[in-house]
Formats: structure tokens, C-alpha cells, sequence
């Protein structure tokens, strides 16, 4: 029975190991060290305009009430849903 744990406690080394190697983690595979990761810079928020546009051709318009259209139809379905 002692064996049989002892066995168990190296297959788990040897499959976290593996684990480690598989995700690209070779240094710490190799040296037993864990990589220290550099904290990313923060992600500076950039000026958008959310101004809709004021003149719309007839394709865009077209495209734009079908996609209200689904809308609509897809809040009614989940309100339907709901009522179940």
C-alpha cells in the first residue's frame, strides 16, 4: 500500500511537469524557478466618438430598421420566455 502511494505522488509530479511544459512553461520545468511576470502598462482609454451620424444613405437605413426590427423581436421572445 505504501508503494502504491509513493507511485501515486510521482505520477503527479511527473503529469504537473508535463502540464507545465505542454503550457509553454519550460523554465519553470527545467529550473524548478517561477517565472516573475512584468505587471502589463495600463491600457490608456482613448476619445471616441458615440455621436451617431446624422445622414444615413438607404442601404444603412434599410440595415438599420432590420436590425431594430430583430430587436424588438428578440426582446419579445425573451419576455415570452420569461413568462414560462
Amino acid at each position: 500500500m505504501f508503494e502504491i502511494g509513493i507511485f501515486c505522488v510521482i505520477a503527479l509530479a511527473i503529469g504537473y511537469w508535463v502540464a507545465l511544459w505542454l503550457m509553454g512553461r519550460h523554465d519553470d520545468v527545467l529550473h524548478g524557478d517561477f517565472v516573475q511576470v512584468e505587471p502589463r502598462p495600463e491600457a490608456v482609454p482613448t476619445k471616441r466618438s458615440d455621436a451617431i451620424p446624422t445622414k444615413l444613405s438607404a442601404s444603412e437605413t434599410s440595415s438599420a430598421n432590420t436590425l431594430q426590427s430583430l430587436l424588438t423581436s428578440i426582446k419579445q421572445d425573451l419576455k415570452d420566455a420569461a413568462q414560462i
